[in-house]
């Protein structure tokens, strides 16, 4: 997977039950904010500030989505208790994940299979215009870095 060469597209459910897919979003841009796990403390601050700060994503014409392993039903949940305003989608089968090179081989207690943090800038032609891979859990995706690329591809 490579800047400048189209996203590997999939379908998952958001936490409505409803499938989205990624080339059916073409003509606008599309932030993918894949995440370890809900309810843990820095994803719970990565995914609240994009919250607060979401307007100014979509006045550049981006849809964001939070994507994880958890499932659609605990997604939801987490949805709804941090009042996030827009999709999580279930990577239960980690499809995506794998397609998108962000995931653990063995994460913390022994876990496999969960998505590294990371985070995707997809133009409005389907194709990778950001790439930003975190080893660390702890850390949280450039967001400055995020805006300028969708500045540019505005």
């Amino acid at each position: 997977m490579q800047l400048n060469h189209a996203a590997p597209d999939f379908s998952l459910f958001n936490t409505e039950k409803k499938k989205i897919t990624l080339s059916e979003l073409k003509g606008k841009n599309v932030v993918l904010l894949f995440f370890p796990l809900a309810f843990t403390s820095t994803c719970t601050a990565e995914l609240c500030s994009m919250r607060d700060n979401l307007a100014t994503y979509n006045g550049l014409n981006a849809e964001v989505f939070g994507i994880s392993v958890d499932s659609l039903f605990s997604l939801g949940k987490f949805k709804e208790e941090q009042k996030l305003n827009f999709d999580l989608l279930s990577d239960f089968n980690k499809t995506a994940s794998k397609d998108y090179k962000t995931i653990y081989d063995t994460f913390v207690c022994e876990m496999r299979g969960v998505s590294k943090r990371s985070a995707f800038v997809i133009d409005k032609k389907g194709i990778l215009k950001y790439i930003e891979v975190l080893e660390n859990a702890g850390e949280i995706p450039n967001f400055d870095a995020i805006l300028r690329v969708l500045k540019d591809i505005k």
